[in-house]
């Protein structure tokens, strides 16, 4: 017998009143499993800042191995 087909027998010997109350607790179950999911990898890069020259993504190479350099105010 299956984990679904026990639940199932057992709920058919309960009274309404207790159904009622089960069906809260369960609603309370789903509800906190889904708030204790970890945050996705993507979910957690999303929330990354960056400040850098506007042609960065175009040019990260340079900037990387210093061929282009981030002009300053006082440059």
């Amino acid at each position: 017998m299956s984990t679904r087909e026990r639940i199932q027998a057992e709920l058919e010997t309960l009274e309404r009143e207790d159904l009622e109350e089960l069906f809260a607790l369960i609603l309370e179950f789903i509800e906190s499993k889904r708030q204790a999911k970890p945050e996705s990898i993507f979910a957690q890069l999303r929330q990354i800042q960056f400040e850098g020259p506007t042609d960065f993504s175009e040019n990260h190479d340079l900037y990387i191995t210093g061929e282009k350099r981030v002009q300053t105010d006082s440059d």
